[in-house]
């Protein structure tokens, strides 16, 4: 590369910048869409459970945020629509317009940041060990760093980076499909496997073997809020609105009461 090259692309890049920043904003395109169709289009994750949960037995959803998507749709007074997504599809989905908002307890990671727009948030979640009722090797979180212990991360999650930046004498197993990380801890392969407080709710509702082994102190806690596309901030403010308004009147709370999600709402 030769230095005049060098120096040019930084200022194309500067000025690229400014130019975007200086354009100007098509606030409420998407809040028009929606009045003008009657429907609001909300991306949810359907194997999120306790937020955005589909029963395989009875096929319907249950959920915070099946609860609270609902009560954005009746506040705007449109009907609504469910976008089948998941957190490897999520920011294409909002960038290609299949959805008007991501409602399914979206972490707020940098990665992310960079290409959405966040409400503030309404949960927060820091990382959980889960691990056997039986397994005397994990008592507590202490025991998790440990020589000789296998802690199992889903390939892809936030926790893959964080566990390995993390432990120290452990030995970290990344689980890809289709294998599971409930799997390899049933068979004995690994001691423990990390999540977040509402995956760890799916194993302790419904697996009698399963036991929660929480943080001593705050580990690595991460907003959720729900997301948007860039571009247009009156959509954004509205979305914001509505968080601000739930938390106010109690929406929020009750939600995460009959989800099991008391414990982790931004208040």
């Amino acid at each position: 590369m030769t230095l005049p090259r060098a120096l040019t692309r930084p200022i194309l890049l500067a000025a690229a910048l400014a130019a975007l920043a200086a354009a100007p904003a098509h606030a409420g395109a998407v809040a028009d869409r929606v009045k003008a169709s009657g429907t609001l289009r909300v991306c949810i994750w359907p194997d999120y459970y306790g937020v955005t949960w589909r029963n395989p037995r009875t096929q319907q959803l249950s959920g915070i945020d099946i609860e609270l998507s609902a009560a954005f749709a009746k506040d705007l007074g449109v009907q609504l629509q469910y976008v089948e997504s998941s957190f490897p599809k999520l920011i294409d989905d909002l960038l290609g317009d299949r959805c008007d908002i991501s409602m399914h307890a979206v972490a707020v990671l940098p990665a992310r940041a960079e290409k959405l727009k966040f409400t503030h948030p309404y949960l927060q979640s820091d990382i959980y060990g889960i691990t056997t009722r039986s397994n005397r090797a994990i008592r507590n979180w202490d025991d998790i760093d440990q020589p000789g212990v296998q802690v199992a991360v889903q390939a892809g999650t936030f926790m893959e980076p964080v566990m390995k930046a993390a432990l120290k004498q452990a030995t970290m197993v990344v689980v890809k499909p289709p294998q599971t990380r409930e799997g390899e801890l049933e068979a004995g392969r690994v001691d423990v496997f990390m999540t977040d407080y509402p995956y760890s709710r799916r194993l302790l509702d419904n697996a009698d073997w399963a036991r929660l082994v929480p943080p001593t102190k705050p580990f690595h806690v991460l907003p959720y809020a729900y997301a948007v596309k860039p571009g247009d901030a009156e959509w954004l403010a509205r979305a914001d609105a509505f968080v601000a308004q739930i938390k106010k009147d109690g929406r929020l709370a009750t939600a995460a009461q009959r989800a099991g999600l008391g414990e982790v709402v931004v208040r």
